[in-house]
């Protein structure tokens, strides 16, 4: 019982950070769940139905906070959906792959942390769409993989390339680890088809941390808190990928 109680405040407060820069909060889930030795074959699916739950909050509460924007959103999830249904599908070794990846994600916090003025967002640029296709199926791919919903992926994108601002990125982040969620979800459940029973418990703690976090994230928090979070989260998620074995 104490294992359980445990685990689901991590899962709270992992929700509550996320959802706050308009993440799923998949990485954080999966990363307390191997605390307490999940088994490996429930851990994605979980962390994805878990990110449903937060994503979903997190798109409604932008997207009413006027932080959303479907012309940004859509040229990535085109492809990246039935990307994340395949990478859900595959079961493939990543151990190389999460350590390139981390590596990027904490240049990004660095980026986002010491280089860019947390004062005033950049100007926003038009979206390249080749280039935005072929990253939002990269994503979409490495989503299904590793069981998160893409938004780690493609907030730093988002800000280092001038495309969308702070308050934008989070929220067209949290509808593409929506659909990313459901896409991968799907492709999970090819292979697996069960889920913890502590999910009933989890869910809804999810849930309201999701609430808590996207009120504060869409409307009570400053550019400069926000982009300071932002760059916690990605070094969090960063050294998490650097040291998965």
């Amino acid at each position: 019982m104490t294992t359980k109680l445990l685990l689901t405040l991590l899962i709270f407060i992992a929700a509550l950070l996320y959802s706050s820069v308009g993440h799923g909060g998949a990485s954080g889930y999966l990363a307390a769940m191997a605390l307490f030795n999940v088994p490996p074959d429930v851990m994605k699916p979980t962390a994805l139905v878990l990110n449903l739950f937060v994503a979903g909050v997190g798109t409604i509460r932008y997207a009413r906070a006027s932080c959303f924007s479907w012309n940004i959103l859509w040229p990535f999830a085109l492809l990246s959906i039935p990307f994340a249904f395949l990478g859900g599908m595959w079961k493939l070794p990543t151990q190389a792959y999460r350590i390139i990846l981390g590596l990027v994600l904490l240049f990004a916090a660095w980026r986002l942390a010491i280089k860019q003025s947390a004062h005033a967002p950049p100007t926003q640029k038009p979206i390249v769409l080749p280039a935005a296709l072929v990253m939002g199926a990269a994503i979409g791919l490495l989503s299904g993989l590793t069981g998160v919903g893409g938004g780690i992926f493609l907030s730093p994108l988002l800000l280092l390339l001038g495309w969308a601002d702070v308050r934008k990125t989070a929220g067209v982040s949290a509808a593409f680890i929506l659909v990313n969620s459901v896409a991968g979800l799907l492709g999970h459940w090819q292979s697996v088809k069960t889920l913890p029973p502590e999910i009933i418990w989890w869910a809804p703690t999810a849930l309201l941390a999701g609430l808590i976090g996207a009120e504060l994230g869409s409307r009570r928090l400053t550019p400069l808190t926000m982009r300071r979070m932002l760059a916690a989260v990605l070094v969090v998620a960063g050294f998490k990928m650097l040291l998965t074995k």
